[in-house]
């Protein structure tokens, strides 16, 4: 039961892996997009730095409301 919440907890929260596969790009520059504070948040957990979705979903459409104005 717990790997099941487990899953779908996993599914809100993306990889600097997945970041880098989402936005075309190397995982080294989402790395450094995080540094200089370009991309939101991430959180660190444990070696790991987890982006929300929800987040990321909100920061593209301020993107691209940005990009149109």
């Amino acid at each position: 039961m717990s790997g099941s919440l487990l899953q779908r907890q996993d599914r809100h929260y993306l990889t600097t892996k997945e970041v880098a596969k989402r936005y075309r790009t190397a995982e080294s520059t989402v790395r450094y997009w995080r540094h200089i504070g370009y991309i939101p948040g991430g959180m660190k957990r444990g070696r790991r730095v987890l982006y929300d979705v929800n987040v990321l979903d909100a920061w593209d459409a301020e993107q691209a409301g940005g990009a149109a104005a």
